[in-house]
């Protein structure tokens, strides 16, 4: 049942804002004035939303009102610092188009950028940045994810002896910057396509935060610059493995003595039954790139190939896990 719509419809109309901005309960009236919504759709909405515990509802003489709970004031409004709001517009806009041509997916065995937006699936990163505006809302979304996530994958192991740091794929930099403030005698490079990097510039990271810097390029074409440490978030999952061997060859060649690699994924179970949120990102990356996720010992594998002798594994016990490997 399409629960998850009825919240990604709530953040996109901006019920939980309006809510918030408001600071105190609102009947479904004012809010489907406010929002210049139906007021029977607007109602069914918060119904729906409160039944979800999205929304508590105090029974009055005058009707019910509405108010968000503690769970949409930090993750669904935008102006929360761990907000959720722009991942939750790329599900719903981008991701849940791919998925429902799944069982196409599933049969053919590859992504369905074709199907759902006319783009051809043989650049998955072509079809995500095919216009500034989604290669925003994907930057922002990814942003959000690391708000949460990011300081639980960099404190798995300690990085602290690692002061040169490569973030390749780093994006909108909410990694580089969660690294560096645990870190703060690290610097990061976010190394990334030229197009990402003018955004971030741009749209996500200031000018004065200077121990993150940038370096434009496609790892996979360009070379990589030398380096203590590189991180690799989210990045494998989204490749066969003879594009991650490719990849992870040229980080070692590139690494110092001493340094090393670490990987940001969801970790399957090494029997693959769980959990049931890695199988279902699994599926994700079916129907939307070149990839899949994978166990701690096929991701060790592919270091080991790429020659990093030393890897440890980290479970964090949050939705990302940390691999490390070793030069």
């Amino acid at each position: 049942f399409p629960y998850p719509q009825v919240m990604f419809t709530a953040c996109e109309l901006g019920v939980f804002d309006l809510l918030l901005e408001s600071g105190k309960p609102l009947s479904s009236d004012a809010i489907a004035a406010r929002l210049g919504a139906s007021t029977i759709g607007v109602e069914r909405l918060l119904d729906a939303c409160a039944g979800l515990k999205l929304l508590a509802v105090e029974m009055t003489q005058e009707g019910a009102l509405y108010r968000n709970t503690e769970i949409s004031n930090i993750y669904l409004t935008k102006s929360s610092p761990k907000s959720q709001y722009h991942i939750m517009m790329y599900y719903s806009n981008t991701v849940y188009l791919c998925w429902q041509y799944l069982a196409d997916a599933v049969r053919e065995g590859r992504n369905q950028y074709e199907r759902a937006f006319g783009i051809s699936p043989k650049d998955p990163f072509g079809a995500m940045y095919r216009s500034d505006e989604e290669m925003l809302k994907f930057m922002a979304g990814q942003n959000s994810v690391w708000s949460i996530c990011g300081r639980d994958v960099l404190a798995a192991f300690d990085l602290s002896p690692f002061t040169q740091i490569y973030d390749l794929g780093g994006g909108g930099g909410a990694l580089a910057r969660e690294c560096v403030s645990l870190y703060p005698n690290s610097t990061v490079t976010i190394y990334d396509l030229p197009k990402v990097v003018q955004v971030a510039k741009e749209q996500f990271v200031s000018p004065e935060e200077h121990q993150i810097a940038f370096h434009e390029g496609d790892f996979f074409i360009d070379s990589i610059p030398e380096a203590e440490l590189y991180i690799l978030s989210k990045i494998l999952h989204d490749w066969d493995d003879d594009k991650c061997k490719k990849l992870l060859a040229k980080v070692y060649k590139a690494c110092k003595p001493g340094g090393g690699v670490l990987l940001v994924e969801s970790l399957l179970n090494e029997d693959k039954s769980g959990p049931v949120e890695t199988q279902l990102y699994s599926m994700n990356m079916l129907v939307q790139t070149e990839g899949k996720e994978r166990t701690a010992a096929e991701y060790s594998k592919l270091l080991d190939a790429a020659g990093f002798a030393v890897i440890q594994v980290k479970r964090t016990g949050k939705l990302y896990d940390a691999v490390l490997g070793r030069k």
